[in-house]
């Protein structure tokens, strides 16, 4: 037990005969943990943009709220009518008709 564990911190399975296929293991879990390590710094990109865009849509759509709220006031009558008056128009204080253009073949059935 104790030469295994010599053996082990001395690194013998480096420099022994048959040492070949343990550096082929070793680079192997060296390029996995590379990749790994690359894949996890990928997404934690992709999260942060997430987030940004995210929080740049919550804004957006407030402002859009915003400014649909501004637009309905100003196309209120009265908004629209003070808006008019500056320009000498004033609503008209008589309702308007509805004027009921009848053809030629409507005219002879109600006759």
């Amino acid at each position: 037990m104790k030469n295994s564990v010599y053996s082990l911190l001395k690194a013998k399975f480096l420099v022994s005969d048959d040492a070949l296929k343990n550096w082929k293991f070793i680079v192997f879990l060296i390029l996995l943990a590379m990749i790994m390590i690359a894949n996890n710094h990928r997404y934690d990109a992709k999260n942060y943009k997430i987030t940004e865009l995210t929080i740049k849509v919550k804004e957006l759509r407030s402002e859009f709220v915003d400014r649909r709220s501004e637009l309905m006031k100003l196309k209120m009558e009265s908004v629209v009518a003070k808006k008019m008056e500056a320009r000498g128009v004033v609503p008209s204080s008589v309702p308007p008709t509805k004027i009921i253009v009848k053809t030629k073949k409507e005219e002879k059935k109600s006759l």
